[in-house]
């Protein structure tokens, strides 16, 4: 019983470790895809398709029986589910990062934490009381997540040289990149930022009224390449961008479907019914580091003092969010079951699942 218990307890951190290891090799491989020509309608279009194709069957047969029935309130949940995420986040992140570089996108994305938590304070899904230490920790963290971005947008400082990357000529990616192109891009990757935030707080709300978290991932990419593939269908109007071959632009499709859209789905939604939103986006940090040396490695990339900087701020930020978000997580099972209905507008994030909507009020 105490192996199981253990195992039940770590199993949240080890799964959000392996899509931190799959999110990296994403960054990496579809700037290179992208920054060589592809078109990243096509791209979303494709992705969103193998993750529909390769989830769907096992959706059909180990939740046959335990589906939920799919009502209009749900239907319109997961259309504005696949626009936030396979459409627009999607979309704006591939456009972000064509501007900027690997590294910068994965260190940027960092402030996600702290967005989900204002969109949540917005919401009133999150409950603030600046007397309490866990919630002026979850304050200051939000503002320090800020300044760190801040930071990383608006100083560069000299390159930062590994025991790689010695004597080796760095990729043009950085510092000759047009500015205004790396304002325009470092805009679109906030913009996406906030788009992933409203997927992840709707898709923890929408899993209380469809548990079924294979099904879900299958509608919401099926559903995302339909609406991906009206939008590129109106971008791109010759067939060449759509034409690929048996080369990175098809690695990039197959493995961002696989890793990226249809597993990462389905294990955020089992995490997230335990653990919530927030303690999802908390292993940004890990991804990012991962990506800054595969990026310097691969695709040559510049890491620069400013961006270290930046980084290293936004993680202190970060982890004092997380810190306050943590004592929720372990003071919310002493709370009465009874009061938890009554906490509609002011129960934390991670136990947006105890919020009480009843099936008629539903938008």
């Amino acid at each position: 019983m105490a192996v199981g218990g253990a195992w039940k307890s770590v199993k949240p951190y080890l799964a959000m470790v392996f899509l931190q290891f799959g999110y990296s090799g994403m960054y990496v491989i579809s700037v290179a895809s992208l920054k060589s020509g592809m078109s990243h309608y096509v791209l979303v279009v494709y992705r969103n398709a193998v993750a529909a194709a390769v989830v769907a069957p096992f959706a059909l047969w180990f939740e046959r029986k335990t589906r939920p029935k799919m009502t209009l309130a749900i239907f319109l949940k997961i259309m504005a589910l696949a626009f936030l995420e396979p459409v627009l986040d999607q979309n704006f992140y591939y456009m972000g990062a064509k501007n900027t570089s690997a590294s910068f996108s994965s260190a940027l994305f960092n402030v996600l934490p702290a967005v989900t938590f204002v969109n949540a304070v917005i919401l009133r899904m999150e409950k603030i009381d600046i007397k309490k230490r866990r919630s002026q920790a979850k304050v200051v963290g939000t503002l320090v997540t800020v300044i760190g971005a801040l930071l990383m947008i608006l100083y560069t400082g000299p390159i930062i040289e590994f025991v790689w990357t010695k004597g080796r000529s760095h990729h043009a990616g950085d510092s000759g990149q047009n500015e205004s192109h790396w304002l325009i891009g470092t805009f679109m990757l906030l913009f996406s930022c906030f788009c992933w935030s409203a997927f992840f707080i709707l898709q923890s709300h929408t899993l209380k009224s469809y548990p079924a978290e294979l099904s879900l991932s299958t509608l919401i990419c099926l559903m995302g390449a339909g609406q991906g593939g009206a939008l590129a269908l109106v971008m791109e109007r010759s067939t060449k961008p759509w034409l690929i071959g048996f080369d990175t632009r098809l690695f990039t499709a197959v493995y961002s479907g696989i890793m990226c859209s249809g597993v990462a789905y389905y294990v955020q939604g089992i995490v997230m019914k335990e653990r919530g939103p927030v303690f999802v986006t908390a292993f940004n940090p890990l991804c990012m580091i991962i990506t800054a040396i595969m990026g310097s490695i691969i695709l040559a990339e510049e890491i620069t003092l400013g961006r270290v900087l930046g980084a290293v701020i936004i993680v202190i930020g970060l982890y004092s969010l997380i810190w306050g978000k943590s004592k929720d997580h372990l003071t919310e099972p002493s709370q009465p079951r009874e009061k938890e209905a009554a906490l509609v507008k002011t129960s934390p994030i991670d136990h947006v699942a105890v919020i009480d909507i009843q099936p008629a009020r539903n938008p």
